[in-house]
């Protein structure tokens, strides 16, 4: 049973005649203490006239999957006559799906008007506010009486579940690096040539080529001097590693750093997929979080998505051997190891540096760290704006340092803010094929 706000409104308008009563010489507290019990006998009473909420039956229509922050319809298909059976009395209240907070669902409840044996859509409307699995056990549902002072409730079990997935906002920048992409795999005029390409054809020379592509063999079985033409490899293993340790879970712009890594993982997974390169990723702190490997094709993105959603930052610290380990485990030959982490602290980076050797001694190692924007003093700055641009500064200087490291170490480190670092890895990537080093 609940009660509507008509019911505070019938029992103020009872002042009115408790005044009279009592003007008539009747005892105030008697009249108004007799308007009480009225009120709740008509509650009582429309409460019990109210159709039964539990005969209606609820079933979901719903997409499974959808992307952060894209708005969804979520609809409740509410049918008043449990199991096929004829609902006696027409329902009309309300229905609120108890979706979690981040689901973006409305507050307001919706209103229904059920006839008995039919069905009724509401759709609630979604607006996801976070990645992972969105869930919504129950559906309750609320028949007024017939005065609409107070009606019956009911909790009806409707289980349904929707996967937020990564938005991958740095889309964007995939059609402009599968142009270069093109170009280096000779579907235009553009050829490279590096240690490590495949052999493509013959052609003329042109002014400008490089001479040492010169195949004197042809030229000598020809009437003009003839190039050789190269692509680069294809068939290579790149292992995309994101940190999903304590670091991983600071705020950087509007998200956390493991979003950034995120959106960075899938740009360089589309390009190298396109590229005829094997990926593999590896989600890990101290255990394995997510891992996708033994994926080609138009359904790697799918899978790697699907993998991320629920992965959530964990406050402990990485076991870098053992991140190293299960690289090996993936591949025993990768060409391309990209490591998405936040190594910008020196005292925390030496377990990192200390096992980084080994793996750099069998394959190319990127680094990748997320980075915020930089902070301009303000014109007059006071204490706090001093503190933070030194504090800023400091952090600079210690990712300088660590860098550092990790090229005497044998990677490459790549930081930058959460826009920018998916295009550079992307782009460096791209330089390494072109280079013939991939």
């Amino acid at each position: 049973m609940y009660l509507t706000g008509r019911l505070p409104l019938l029992v103020a308008l009872g002042a009115v005649p408790v005044v009279l009563l009592s003007l008539a010489g009747v005892n105030a507290w008697l009249a108004a203490a007799g308007w009480v019990v009225l009120c709740a006998a008509a509650a009582l009473g429309d409460a019990a006239a109210a159709a039964d909420p539990r005969s209606v039956t609820v079933r979901r229509r719903m997409p499974h999957r959808v992307l952060l922050g894209q708005p969804v319809l979520s609809e409740l298909v509410l049918r008043n006559g449990a199991d096929g059976a004829r609902g006696s009395r027409t329902i009309r209240g309300r229905v609120r799906d108890a979706w979690q907070p981040t689901a973006g669902a409305p507050v307001e409840r919706q209103a229904i008007d059920i006839p008995a044996g039919e069905a009724q859509v509401v759709g609630i409307p979604l607006l996801p506010r976070r990645r992972g699995e969105l869930r919504s056990a129950f559906v309750v549902v609320r028949a007024d009486g017939p005065l609409r002072l107070a009606g019956r409730q009911a909790r009806i079990d409707a289980p349904g579940a929707i996967r937020v997935l990564p938005p991958f906002t740095a889309r964007r920048h995939l059609p402009s690096r599968l142009a270069r992409l093109r170009e280096l795999d000779g579907s235009t005029s553009v050829q490279v040539r590096g240690q490590g390409t495949e052999f493509d054809s013959l052609r003329e020379y042109v002014r400008g080529d490089d001479v040492r592509s010169i195949d004197w063999r042809a030229t000598a079985r020809s009437t003009s001097t003839m190039l050789r033409t190269w692509r680069p490899e294809r068939d290579r293993h790149v292992v995309i590693v994101i940190d999903t340790g304590r670091t991983a879970a600071a705020r950087v712009g509007d998200g956390v750093r493991m979003d950034a890594a995120m959106e960075a993982a899938l740009l360089l997974a589309a390009l190298a997929a396109r590229a005829g390169d094997h990926v593999h990723l590896l989600m890990f702190d101290r255990v394995i979080r997510a891992r996708v490997t033994r994926v080609d094709g138009p359904g790697l993105l799918a899978a790697l998505v699907d993998a991320m959603a629920p992965v959530e930052p964990q406050l402990i610290d990485t076991d870098w051997d053992a991140a190293f380990a299960q690289v090996r485990a993936l591949t025993s030959r990768p060409s391309l190891v990209v490591l998405l982490t936040a190594q910008d602290a020196t005292e925390s980076a030496r377990g990192f540096l200390g096992s980084l050797p080994a793996l750099t001694q069998s394959a190319h190692v990127l680094v990748g760290t997320v980075t915020g924007d930089a902070e301009a003093l303000p014109d007059r700055p006071d204490a706090a704006d001093v503190y933070r641009a030194a504090a800023i500064e400091r952090a600079a200087q210690d990712a300088a340092v660590v860098a550092a490291a990790i090229g005497r170490a044998g990677g490459e480190a790549i930081a930058d803010t959460p826009d920018e670092l998916p295009p550079r890895i992307a782009d460096r990537y791209l330089a390494l094929k072109a280079a013939g080093r991939l």
